[in-house]
């Protein structure tokens, strides 16, 4: 039973990082699903639709300010809500 009125419309973009500008906090209050290349993916930090990339954390390297490194796949992104 999903109640699809009050969820919001999902970006071309976005990102799970709050300090991204890419990120918008309504579309966080549901569970959203990302497939990438028909295939479903539970690690997506970001998502670009229309460029068709997704970014993925580095399983070991940080950054400088300690964060996980991000690698950008090509591919076929859909995203949608569970």
């Amino acid at each position: 039973m999903n109640d699809t009125t009050s969820q919001p419309a999902l970006p071309d973009r976005l990102s799970g990082d709050p300090r991204s500008p890419h990120h918008v906090a309504e579309c966080f209050q549901h569970e959203i699903g990302i497939r990438f290349n028909d295939k479903e993916r539970f690690d997506v930090e970001e998502y670009c639709i229309s460029e068709g990339w997704i970014k993925i954390p580095s399983p070991k390297a940080l950054d400088r300010r300690g964060q996980p490194l991000l690698i950008t796949l090509k591919g076929k992104v859909e995203a949608f809500y569970k």
